[in-house]
């Protein structure tokens, strides 16, 4: 069994070979076909007799032709059935030529479309059976030119069907490898989505309590020895900043951890509820907030829950950073249809050039966050002085398709 699996290997890795000896096969098949005489008196006479030296001639010839029938198998049908033509006009008795334009039709129509199939299968069946019934000593209805009929019809139908095969079997081949690069594709954005996603998260929780841990140090700093208790508060702000900071990095960074890991945190994310809480860290830290609702106990879906949150969180910290010392900021939250606006406003002076050129990567996280639920986010200097952040979040989110990191 090896033996007969590493030699059909073999003739798989040297087509040439296979066809050589597929055309020597054919070759014996025919001179032994033709040394019966179908006509004895008996019926099939198996006595030996001798093929004409144009039939032997012509056998070697179709034979021969078979060797290159995959490199040129329209030209190899065309020699072939020509050697077949002649030999039904000038044999008698007859010798198989026809088996060689046989197995060049079966090649044609494996290697080609159905509709050329078709046509070549039909022009090859109507010429040699015409020919046959035609030419020759033999009555027109005879079984011999009834099979040549047969013959290629069956070989024109058998190459369609194994192309068929063949094609089909590589279809599926295609669409499983697709299949496969598509699962990968998938896997790598939603790795580069929620690495993003995390990024987001770290910078805003990071931008925001540092900056309050830096203003409340400085406030400790200039007060110390003139005012000890107003550093000695100063110093509790920076401590209560400090642990909210922790807390929320433990939890952005529990989000790396296994999904079975009993250590995983599991509290809820920030959300406008807790915007008394986010604007009173502020104010502590010595920005004048002003807030203002109107969404009428909207209940929303915890993304945009989140990126309201992260929005207002991001813009106020823009705000202490960049507005001056004396600076104010507004905060509106509307319920506007079927979404709901958030805007930030500040009236600051602008100790530097402001958030657009900070180089920083907060107004992306919120631009990010607010596409990816299908809203709009606009920033920009107010007219007269200060910054504007607007956003409009839809109450029923549908997530936007995440596009790959450049």
């Amino acid at each position: 069994m090896s033996t007969l699996e590493s030699a059909r290997r073999h003739l798989k890795a040297h087509p040439t070979a296979l066809d050589a000896a597929l055309a020597a096969g054919v070759l014996v098949c025919m001179v032994a076909a033709s040394l019966v005489d179908p006509h004895g008196k008996h019926g099939v006479n198996w006595v030996l007799r001798t093929p004409d030296i144009l039939s032997l001639v012509l056998m070697v010839l179709g034979a021969a032709a078979l060797v290159f029938r995959r490199r040129a198998p329209m030209r190899v049908l065309g020699i072939t059935g020509t050697l077949s033509v002649v030999e039904f006009i000038t044999g008698d008795p007859r010798a198989p030529v026809a088996m060689s334009a046989v197995v060049a039709l079966y090649t044609v129509a494996a290697s080609t479309d159905r509709s050329t199939t078709w046509r070549v299968g039909l022009l090859t069946m109507t010429v040699l059976t015409g020919a046959a019934m035609l030419a020759g000593p033999l009555p027109w209805y005879t079984q011999e030119n009834l099979a040549v009929f047969a013959w290629t019809g069956m070989a024109a139908a058998g190459g369609d069907a194994v192309r068929s095969r063949r094609d089909f079997v590589q279809a599926i081949r295609e669409r499983a490898e697709k299949a496969e690069r598509t699962r990968e594709e998938e896997a790598r954005r939603r790795v580069a989505e929620e690495r993003l996603r995390i990024a987001r998260d770290l910078h805003d929780v990071v931008a925001h309590h540092i900056a309050l841990v830096n203003v409340q140090a400085g406030v400790a700093a200039h007060v110390m020895d003139k005012r000890p208790d107003q550093a000695k508060e100063a110093l509790s702000h920076v401590r209560e900043a400090s642990r909210s900071a922790l807390n929320e990095l433990r939890a952005t960074v529990g989000l790396l951890r296994q999904s079975d890991d009993p250590e995983a945190p599991t509290e809820p994310a920030p959300g406008l509820d807790r915007l008394d809480e986010l604007v009173g860290t502020f104010r502590s830290a010595g920005l004048h907030v002003e807030v203002a609702r109107a969404d009428h106990g909207t209940s929303l879906p915890a993304a945009v829950d989140l990126a309201a949150y992260r929005v207002i969180q991001e813009a106020l910290t823009n705000v202490q950073k960049h507005a001056g010392t004396a600076a104010k900021a507004e905060v509106s939250v509307v319920r506007v249809g079927p979404n709901i606006e958030i805007t930030v406003l500040d009236n600051g002076s602008g100790d530097d050039d402001g958030p657009v050129s900070g180089g920083g990567h907060g107004l992306l996280g919120m631009r990010e966050r607010v596409t990816a639920l299908r809203g709009t986010l606009t920033t920009g200097p107010r007219y007269g002085g200060g910054f504007r952040v607007h956003a409009i979040l839809p109450v029923k989110t549908r997530t936007a398709p995440a596009k790959d990191p450049v």
